[in-house]
């Protein structure tokens, strides 16, 4: 993928959603499960059919509560391993100590698990003390991709952090999401963003509903 061309990447719940998205122009899933928590991990079940059901990389979520914190560290690892054992190859999770700094120590603890495998450090980031500053121990954690919308209140409270992060020229990538809309992707390309987050913006009948195929594929013109 050049620099220049856009990546979209869609929130999956079922294999449905991961046709749906693929069908759309969808580039990456982002699989989760109970959307009412924010995203946690999903079922082997579940990832095991959305596997099947398209070819397009799959970021699995591992997550067991809807705060920032590790909670359960060794329940954590036994979800990430039982995932990579059903075939997950790419992941998605973060995590925050008391102090709001990257909880290293426990990203650490997967990062073993996952033996070099790509992953997404996802909007904990936004609550971090200092984001900035938070971006460079990422980088050193080795995740490849970074979900932010700037600010815990989402992406039109936090452009100014986004576009400093973007003009940043190493380090994981930039991936902007979390109330996401159409209006600000012109914004965002032209401040070096490259790839995009999308979940509710592509579910016009909200989280109960299937991924809306021709919602996806506004949003894959919008970003490319």
């Amino acid at each position: 993928m050049s620099s220049k061309t856009g990546l979209l990447e869609v929130i999956a719940l079922t294999a449905a959603d991961a046709e749906r998205a693929q069908e759309g122009g969808a580039d990456r899933l982002e699989l989760v499960s109970d959307m009412a928590s924010d995203g946690l991990s999903p079922s082997v079940g579940t990832l095991r059919e959305v596997l099947t059901a398209t070819d397009l990389p799959v970021r699995v979520m591992v997550r067991d509560n809807m705060s920032f914190a590790a909670g359960d560290l060794d329940g954590l690892r036994a979800d990430a391993v039982r995932l990579l054992d059903a075939g997950a190859r790419e992941f998605v999770f973060g995590f925050l100590d008391l102090d709001s700094e990257i909880d290293v120590d426990a990203c650490e603890t997967l990062v073993k698990e996952l033996d070099g495998l790509p992953w997404t450090f996802h909007r904990a980031i936004d609550r971090a003390r200092d984001p900035l500053r938070a971006y460079d121990q990422l980088a050193a954690l080795g995740c490849d991709t970074v979900l932010a919308a700037g600010h815990p209140h989402g992406v039109a409270h936090g452009l100014s952090v986004l576009q400093r992060l973007a003009r940043r020229e190493d380090g994981p990538q930039l991936l902007v999401g979390g109330g996401l809309r159409a209006q600000q992707v012109h914004l965002l390309r032209a401040g070096g963003v490259r790839a995009f987050h999308v979940g509710s913006a592509v579910r016009p009948g909200g989280w109960e509903s299937d991924v809306d195929v021709a919602a996806v594929r506004e949003w894959a013109a919008l970003v490319k």
